[in-house]
């Protein structure tokens, strides 16, 4: 019996708000790494960039440590959290400060070499 393995990447402290990122996430998520890869080169969003670093790394550890070839593997988990932010001011009118807040992501990436249940397949 095949067993399911799993390939997990993880990108922290990336300095890009975490909702920018999950706009992209949203996008790949649950999806064959080939068409994610796709989806990714022509999305016009900032959170495009590390996520698509990220994949490629995933996909090139899967290769390397795992034997895993990048045909068959999926988007098992695509999580970004918020990593800490940074707190700035600004001046402002009247000797006022306003605030500023820097904010930073952490990514987590686990590909698996099984189809998920989902309404993602691969196009024969």
């Amino acid at each position: 019996m095949n067993s399911m393995k799993e390939v997990p990447a993880q990108l922290n402290y990336l300095r890009m708000s975490p909702r920018k990122v999950r706009e992209v996430a949203r996008v790949i998520r649950g999806r064959p790494v080939q068409a994610a890869q796709e989806y990714l080169k022509f999305l016009s969003k900032s959170g495009r960039a590390p996520l698509e670093k990220l994949l490629k790394s995933a996909v090139h550890n899967a290769k390397h440590n795992y034997g895993l070839e990048a045909e068959k593997l999926f988007i098992k988990e695509l999580r970004v959290d918020g990593g800490p932010t940074l707190k700035r001011h600004m001046p402002r009118a009247f000797g006022r400060a306003f605030p500023i807040r820097k904010r930073s992501s952490h990514i987590t990436l686990v590909l698996s070499d099984e189809n998920p249940k989902s309404k993602f397949q691969i196009p024969k």
